[in-house]
């Protein structure tokens, strides 16, 4: 079994690709107007519209009621991202915070609410969890 992506379901694709591209960094690999990818090295966040739920069981997904996951994304500097994503985010749940198991670490939401995680491992420990 191998871990592919997670999936974000959306009532505006082109606004949460338009995010997490100016975020991340990185363009979005677009199937239609309701599906896009955001690839990196290690993983990919899919991105639908609630036009596409119906296609896996209707009703089964809600746009913007995620209050339990948090997307991470492994950054070189967070706080370098966090200077940079000042004008994009409208949300910071925290600035650049060292958490006791070592990550340096950024909290935000994209614009349907989602938590996300940008963090940097800053002690010997936590770079080595991530082979730095």
């Amino acid at each position: 079994m191998n871990f592919v992506s997670v999936r974000v379901i959306t009532d505006d694709v082109a606004r949460l690709v338009a995010f997490y591209e100016k975020a991340t960094g990185t363009t979005a690999d677009w199937a239609n107007d309701d599906f896009a990818e955001v690839r990196t090295a290690s993983g990919t966040l899919a991105i639908g519209s609630t036009r596409t739920v119906p296609l896996f069981a209707p009703g089964s997904a809600d746009p913007a009621a995620n209050r339990s996951v948090i997307l991470e994304f492994l950054v070189d500097d967070v706080d370098a991202v966090y200077q940079n994503l000042a004008g994009t985010v409208e949300d910071f749940v925290n600035e650049p915070t060292t958490m006791p198991w070592g990550n340096r670490a950024l909290l935000f939401r994209d614009p349907d609410g989602n938590l996300v995680n940008f963090f940097t491992p800053v002690t010997p420990a936590a770079e080595e969890r991530f082979g730095r």
